[in-house]
């Protein structure tokens, strides 16, 4: 799952520095995202997982780490699309 997220996160957060060495849990908003790059992450995250946010978790703390982004998607059941059918 962490991977389809850094995927997002590469195409659409506009960070200045590389995706691949973000710890999980490091604040992507110090890192360089901001909110309006952080609605492309969502829309582009329900996009890659075939979901939409409920309005609960259209919040700052949902996007501000790869950490945080899975424990929601975690909270929804969502799939990874990556491991669809194995």
């Amino acid at each position: 799952m962490d991977e389809t997220i850094r995927a997002v996160l590469r195409d659409n957060a506009r960070l200045p520095g590389d995706v691949d060495a973000l710890r999980p849990d490091d604040d992507l908003y110090r890192a360089g995202l901001t909110s309006h790059a952080s609605v492309n992450v969502m829309l582009a995250l329900e996009d890659a997982f075939d979901f939409e946010f409920p309005d609960a978790l259209l919040k700052k703390s949902t996007f501000e780490s790869i950490a945080a982004i899975r424990s929601a998607l975690e909270s929804l059941d969502v799939d990874d699309p990556n491991l669809a059918g194995r």
